[in-house]
C-alpha cells in the first residue's frame, strides 16, 4: 500500500470514529466528565487506538470532549455561565445568518423544513429525547442554508454540538415539549411569509426562552441543594437523644 493510500485510510478511519463517538455524546449515553478509554472505544468501533485518539482530539476542538492530565479524555461539562454564554451566541449568528436565508429560501428549504419540523414532533410525542437536539440543531440549520455560508453554519452547527444535552434537559426538565415545537411552528411561518426581519426578532427571544428556562430551572436546583445542606448541618449540629 502506497504512503497516500495509508495516510487517506487513516484519515477515514479518523473520520468514522468521530462521527461515532460524537454521536453517542450527542445521544446522552455519556454524562457529563464520563471517561472515555482508548483502548475501549477502540475495541466497540474494531479499529486501532490512532484514529481513535485522533478522533478524541478532533471532539475536543468542538468542545464535546476535553483531555485532562492523568486522566485522559471526558464528556466535557458545561456550567451554567458557559452555557448562557454558548446560547448569546448562537443569538448573534443565528439572527444575522437568518436575515440572509429568508430571501433566498426556495420551496425545497421550507419544504426540507417542514418534514424536520414534523420528525421533530413525533420524537416530542414519543419522548425520543436522544433525538430532541439532533432535530432541533438540524431544523435550524435547514432554515440558514439558503444564506450560503458554510463557515457561518459549520460553526452554528458545533453551538448546536455543544449545547445539545442542556437542549435535551430544558425540553425534559423544563415541560417545554408543546411550546418549543408551537415557537418552532411559528418561525416556519414567518420564513414562509419572507418577514425576515420579525423571524429574526422571534429567533432571538425563542433562544433567549431555553436560555431563561434553563436558567430557572438551575437557579431551583441550586435552591435545593443549598436547602439540603443546611437541614443535614442542622441535623448533625443537634444532640443525639439518650439511649
Amino acid at each position: 500500500m502506497s504512503q497516500d493510500s495509508k495516510e487517506n485510510t487513516s484519515l477515514s478511519l479518523t473520520a468514522v470514529a468521530t462521527d461515532a463517538i460524537r454521536q453517542r455524546i450527542l445521544a446522552g449515553e455519556w454524562a457529563d466528565g464520563s471517561q472515555l478509554r482508548q483502548e475501549a472505544l477502540s475495541r466497540e468501533l474494531g479499529m486501532s487506538r490512532v484514529p481513535v485518539r485522533e478522533a478524541l482530539r478532533q471532539l475536543e476542538a468542538e468542545g464535546l470532549v476535553k483531555i485532562v492530565d492523568n486522566k485522559g479524555a471526558v464528556v466535557s461539562q458545561l456550567s451554567l455561565p458557559e452555557i448562557v454564554e454558548l446560547l448569546r451566541v448562537r443569538v448573534l449568528l443565528e439572527c444575522d445568518v437568518l436575515l440572509e436565508a429568508i430571501p433566498r429560501q426556495t420551496s425545497a428549504d421550507i419544504a426540507r423544513a417542514e418534514a424536520l419540523l414534523g420528525e421533530f414532533e413525533v420524537a416530542l410525542r414519543e419522548r425520543d429525547i436522544s433525538a430532541w437536539g439532533i432535530l432541533n440543531a438540524q431544523f435550524h440549520l435547514a432554515l440558514y442554508r439558503a444564506a450560503q455560508r458554510p463557515q457561518t453554519l459549520a460553526i452554528i452547527e458545533q453551538l448546536h454540538n455543544r449545547t445539545d444535552r442542556y437542549t435535551r434537559m430544558q425540553i425534559l426538565l423544563t415541560g417545554f415539549n408543546d411550546r418549543a415545537h408551537l415557537e418552532h411552528s411559528h418561525l416556519l411561518q414567518l420564513c414562509k411569509q419572507k418577514d425576515a426581519i420579525s423571524a429574526a426578532a422571534f429567533l432571538r427571544q425563542h433562544v433567549l426562552n431555553a436560555e431563561q428556562a434553563l436558567e430557572a430551572w438551575y437557579r431551583e436546583q441550586e435552591s435545593q441543594q443549598k436547602s439540603k445542606r443546611g437541614r443535614k448541618k442542622k441535623a448533625e449540629a443537634e444532640p443525639c437523644p439518650p439511649a
